[in-house]
């Protein structure tokens, strides 16, 4: 029997006057969201800039003094003298610097005598990562210092093979544009699984989910007029956060809205189902929140690619990223935001969220059951 079209509407709009009363739920779908790309936009970076870099020259002259200008002219690093090594790996230790440039006593007779000049390198490598990028500033430097100075006096660089890097769809090499559109993703599923869970197991605290079953109103009924306007304010989050992302943080929409529209549709059906699954297990907002956060925030976290990327994952891994529906979404809305609307990322995707989607509604709809046991 179908849904009748007048229970459903009652339901919808008794749902929307709650959410409106509701301070909480229209904190986690606007407030935290703004306060995310806030924190994310302006205070999380991968940019390793400002790179605390110790110097140490053993004997100063005007080749060692034209070198290490390179390093306080460059907006990377912050360079700080020291006086010989000791002093600089004892800076390191007690965490003052990040790295250590190394020039030894010989380093301007050696270069002159191209029998190349020693450079000692030391990075922290505590974070790897930054490790890694701070070795490939330091190699920059050195590569664009030696080309200067080839051009300077009239000769071809060494060798002679010019290589010419070109960097597409982040061509400012910026970690917010890439950090950003996968954010939108963490908000979707906030606003879908987790406050959808949240709301409804709070309806079984204050018993208005025992008013509803002993009515005439069918389970599908309360389950479309729960969706419903969930939905609506969860692609207003979405459209908000994208607004933001484009025009506070500049972060380039090279895709189409319709395409934005359609694939971020996607993905909220399939975050509300979690959180309509979430919600027919557990009817206390405690164990609620946590299986919400356990099951679909921290999997959409750590597994999507949003921050980590999915390649460089184990095996296994990889493959249990396959359930995770933000990983799908994630590459979406990077594609769409940086590189435009490529069609073999966007459909393959596209495809998995609808897969998913139906799964989830479908489990939602087969585990709920008008009774109170």
């Amino acid at each position: 029997m179908k849904p009748a079209p007048s229970r459903v509407l009652a339901l919808m709009r008794k749902e929307f006057l709650q959410i409106g009363r509701d301070p909480s739920a229209l904190a986690i779908a606007f407030v935290m969201p703004m306060i995310l790309l806030l924190l994310f936009g302006y205070g999380v970076s991968l940019d390793a800039r400002n790179v605390r870099l110790a110097i140490v020259v053993e004997r100063p002259d005007a080749l060692t003094a034209e070198f290490t200008a390179e390093f306080d002219h460059s907006a990377y690093f912050r360079a700080r003298r020291f006086l010989d090594i000791q002093q600089a790996e004892r800076a390191m230790a007690t965490d003052k610097v990040d790295g250590i440039i190394w020039l030894r006593a010989d380093f301007t007779r050696r270069f002159d005598a191209g029998a190349g000049a020693p450079i000692g390198v030391i990075i922290n490598g505590v974070d790897a990562n930054t490790a890694r990028i701070v070795e490939g500033y330091v190699q920059q430097v050195w590569a664009g210092w030696l080309a200067a100075r080839a051009h300077a006096a009239g000769r071809g660089p060494q060798p002679s093979l010019a290589v010419t890097a070109e960097v597409r769809f982040n061509r400012s090499v910026s970690s917010r544009n890439f950090l950003i559109p996968g954010l939108i993703a963490m908000i979707m599923t906030l606003t879908g699984a987790l406050l959808t869970a949240l709301v409804i197991a709070r309806e079984w605290e204050r018993g208005t989910m025992e008013a509803l079953m002993v009515t005439r109103v069918r389970i599908r009924e309360i389950l479309l007029a729960k969706l419903v306007p969930y939905f609506v304010l969860g692609m207003g989050g979405m459209a908000m956060s994208v607004a933001l992302a484009v025009y506070l943080f500049g972060v380039p929409l090279r895709g189409g809205i319709a395409v934005l529209a359609a694939t971020s549709a996607l993905f909220m059906l399939a975050a509300l189902g979690m959180g309509l699954l979430i919600s027919g297990v557990a009817r206390n907002q405690f164990v609620a929140g946590q299986i919400a956060i356990i099951a679909t925030f921290l999997p959409a976290f750590l597994l999507s690619g949003f921050v980590f990327d999915i390649e460089s994952m184990p095996a296994v891994v990889r493959l249990i990223t396959h359930v995770v529906a933000a990983r799908y979404f994630v590459a979406i809305l990077q594609s769409l935001f940086l590189a435009g609307d490529i069609w073999p990322v966007i459909l393959p995707n596209a495809a998995a969220l609808a897969l998913m989607a139906a799964i989830f509604l479908g489990l939602a709809r087969a585990t709920a059951r008008k009774r109170l046991d």
